[in-house]
């Protein structure tokens, strides 16, 4: 006999698959040779009132016959085959609480659900059970040769939806829902809820209640006659029912609780079971109703995140009441609208309006699109580089908090299992996975401060900006979360300053495959400036003592006044200007509705924009057959041009929206492409190096290379190198970076701490 098979009652298979105990007493009954003998009129009475002592019959089958009767009045809503097969069918609240027919023949349900949940649901579940029973037994002259499984009954639409911090110990032992983020999921496992013994006096069998999976053996033989109080044998038959189990840690939603900054988010452990079990994976966003005990022991689960693959209704991130629609349809009445949401992003920093609406446009999103089995990702990446104290750890900030879903994450104190999942081990020696920020921030925003000092989880965000999704094979386990996220990043150059002498990837030092992976790349620089520090200093001086005022929807519309206006111009604030900035609440709000209802399409006329602007790109930036523009550029332009007619709430991208994205890109691609001199070059790769230090590279090369033949030697000391260098026209500031890169290209070794080889020639 193995030890290690459940149908032989080991303990300790037992031990590693059960659930907390509750307080209960243990309920055995004796088999009969009928699977499901009709009880009290109803088939399978036994199968749901496992215990009948303890109700009372006749107000039972009154509340049976009154879910009955409304099950057979709303038929068209359940439909039976499907029922069967997935033993479970949807109970919505909404719609009982609207039948006054069944409101008059179980008055007190609105109570009981609440109290009593588990009596209301096996009379629920049997009186479904009792329906499919007669209906199976048209099929058959005799008994049904098959047993009816159990039926589940799930409740979904239970009102209100608490909060996690709501949970309080007067709710507890009731039904409740609640709302948060999966951050945590076990494996399945086995949950014995029924189980059969036998007895070795009488040979007479009896099933017990194993509760919640604790081993319970029967103390007495049923058997009418036989005293024996011990020596059980465990069987294994059709009466032995094992069922799925899964445990689900739950996290509340940061973007519920913005006000409660600087704590650990609560947390509560979900238990789900049979058909329950894989509904979700770590950073779905689900709402679950069940009872609530030290642990919540789901009945029903419903999937945010995938709604159509949910169990029913439409559950929102975030809701929308009449006032918020009145406040999102006087925002939509602003005159230059896309003006006053740039300058309510972050109204803390002073300036930089091109790099608030590339970061707005990015929180918009586009519009994704599914053609059979390809599906174009929306969502858009921006990156921030620049010299510290521009504001830019401020600005993201504000992108976490009017995202409807925002992470934010500081580089220098994450991990690679911190960004993506982490694989923990629990105490019966199996394995679990436990998202990390970029699966939390799944349909939404990771902002991530600090880029360049987690050079070590670049390799990561590969995978997930590109194909938005985060594959994991560590212990056996393998599988492929989604991380559709755009991600918003800020680095600080390697010197301290950003050096335009180099290139992006160069001054921060990151592989130009994950720089090519933004769609927007802003480089802030500290340059002094008269006029533009005076109106900074007056910014900062009346955001801290607190005399700016205030003046309602000043924000007139100052494109249409003179189009020949640029966009950097049209969202700049004019001196002495004030208007009264839009909540970051509203933001959001407004924010969630556009990406829930506003799904445009480019127009002809912006398509033509855009590919006028990428062939010029193309046409002007070809070296050597190898271009710094590619694809991607185009795929940028159309997800940006699709934001910019969703901040509108508009159905589709006009030309107007196509030249502000032009606009915006041509900016961004004049921070990469400029060289120290200020000469914009497209020859410049913002992934490679610079056109003047590359030239300045071959010149010292090519130069090397002709004394070594002229001299047939390769090894040359620094003072010389240096030398010849100054010949070919490198300064002294310039040579040291220019040997670093041949150094790190292979062609200049370094022999000694003034001595390098010339490696391109074979003299010695």
């Amino acid at each position: 006999m193995s030890n290690n098979n459940p149908k032989f009652g080991n303990r300790k298979w037992f031990k590693n698959n059960r659930k907390r105990s509750s307080v209960g007493t243990q309920t055995s009954i004796k088999i009969e040779k009928n699977n499901n003998p009709l009880l009290h009129g109803y088939y399978g009475f036994k199968l749901y009132f496992f215990n009948n002592e303890s109700i009372d019959i006749t107000s039972t089958l009154n509340n049976i016959k009154a879910a009955e009767k409304y099950i057979k009045k709303n038929d068209k809503q359940f439909s039976l085959p499907s029922i069967k097969s997935n033993k479970m069918y949807v109970v919505d609240l909404n719609q009982i609480e609207l039948d006054e027919d069944f409101q008059l023949d179980w008055s007190t349900f609105k109570s009981d659900i609440i109290i009593k949940t588990e009596y209301c649901l096996s009379c629920m579940g049997l009186a479904m059970h009792q329906i499919i029973t007669l209906e199976e037994k048209k099929n058959f002259e005799d008994d049904i040769p098959f047993q009816i499984p159990y039926i589940n009954a799930r409740i979904t639409n239970h009102q209100p939806v608490l909060n996690l911090k709501n949970l309080k110990v007067n709710c507890y032992g009731t039904l409740v829902a609640i709302r948060g983020t999966v951050i945590k999921a076990s494996s399945v496992r086995l949950l014995c809820k029924y189980m059969v013994f036998k007895c070795s006096s009488c040979s007479g069998t009896a099933i017990v209640n194993q509760l919640d999976g604790s081993y319970s053996a029967p103390t007495k033989c049923p058997t009418k006659g036989c005293r024996a109080q011990s020596n059980f044998i465990p069987e294994f038959t059709t009466h032995t029912i094992t069922v799925n189990w899964q445990t689900l840690k739950l996290q509340e939603l940061v973007a519920l609780d913005q006000g409660e900054n600087g704590r650990i988010p609560r947390t509560i452990e979900c238990e789900l079971t049979e058909d329950l079990v894989g509904c979700c994976i770590p950073g779905d966003d689900i709402t679950i109703t069940g009872f609530f005990l030290l642990y919540i022991d789901a009945i029903s689960v419903v999937n945010n995140k995938n709604q159509n693959e949910a169990i029913s209704g439409t559950i929102e991130r975030i809701t929308f009441n009449t006032h918020d629609y009145y406040a999102i349809q006087k925002i939509h009445a602003e005159p230059s609208l896309f003006r006053f949401l740039v300058q309510s992003l972050c109204p803390n920093i002073f300036g930089n309006e091109i790099v608030k609406a590339g970061l707005l446009l990015t929180l918009f999103g586009g519009t994704q699109t599914n053609e059979g089995d390809i599906t174009t990702r929306a969502v858009s990446h921006a990156l921030m580089v620049g010299d510290p104290g521009l504001g830019k750890s401020q600005m993201l900030q504000a992108c976490t908090n009017v995202a409807p879903r925002g992470v934010y994450v500081c580089g220098n104190t994450s991990t690679t299992s911190g960004l993506t999942v982490t694989m923990t081990k629990e105490s019966s020696g199996e394995y679990s996975l436990e998202a990390g920020a970029l699966i939390l921030a799944d349909q939404g925003c990771c902002c991530i401060d600090e880029f360049d000092k987690m050079t070590n989880q670049h390799a990561y965000l590969l995978e997930a900006m590109e194909q938005q999704s985060v594959s994991i094979a560590k212990a056996g386990v393998t599988c492929n979360l989604s991380a559709c996220t755009s991600i918003i990043a800020a680095a600080n150059p390697s010197g301290g300053h950003y050096n335009k002498a180099k290139t992006v990837s160069e001054n921060i030092k990151m592989s130009p495959p994950l720089i090519s992976r933004f769609d927007l790349i802003f480089i802030l620089l500290d340059q002094p400036s008269e006029q533009y520090d005076v109106l900074l200093s007056e910014h900062v001086l009346a955001l801290h003592s607190g005399l700016q005022t205030k003046s309602f929807s000043v924000s007139t519309n100052l494109c249409d006044d003179n189009k020949s206006k640029s966009l950097k111009d049209c969202l700049k604030l004019r001196p002495g200007e004030s208007i009264d900035y839009l909540p970051h609440q509203l933001l959001r709000k407004y924010i969630a509705y556009a990406q829930k209802y506003v799904h445009p399409r480019v127009s002809q006329e912006a398509q033509d924009v855009l590919r006028q602007f990428y062939l010029e790109l193309r046409k002007q930036c070809q070296v050597n057959s190898c271009s710094p523009v590619t694809a991607r550029q185009l795929e940028s332009l159309l997800r940006l041009t699709q934001a910019r007619a969703k901040v509108e709430l508009r159905e589709e991208a006009s030309v107007a929206d196509a030249i502000d994205v032009v606009e915006i890109m041509r900016h961004s691609i004049i921070d990469i492409f400029t060289d120290e001199f200020g000469t914009f070059d497209f020859k410049r790769s913002q992934s490679g190096s610079g056109l003047s230090k590359q030239n300045q590279v071959k010149k010292l090369l090519l130069s090397l290379q002709q004394t070594a033949e002229n001299l047939t030697q390769s090894v040359f000391p620094l003072k010389e190198i240096q030398s010849l260098a100054e010949q070919v026209g490198i300064g002294k500031d310039r040579f040291h970076d220019v040997l670093q890169t041949l150094n790190l290209h292979g062609y200049l070794l370094k022999r000694s701490s003034d001595k390098y080889q010339l490696t391109s020639v074979d003299f010695v």
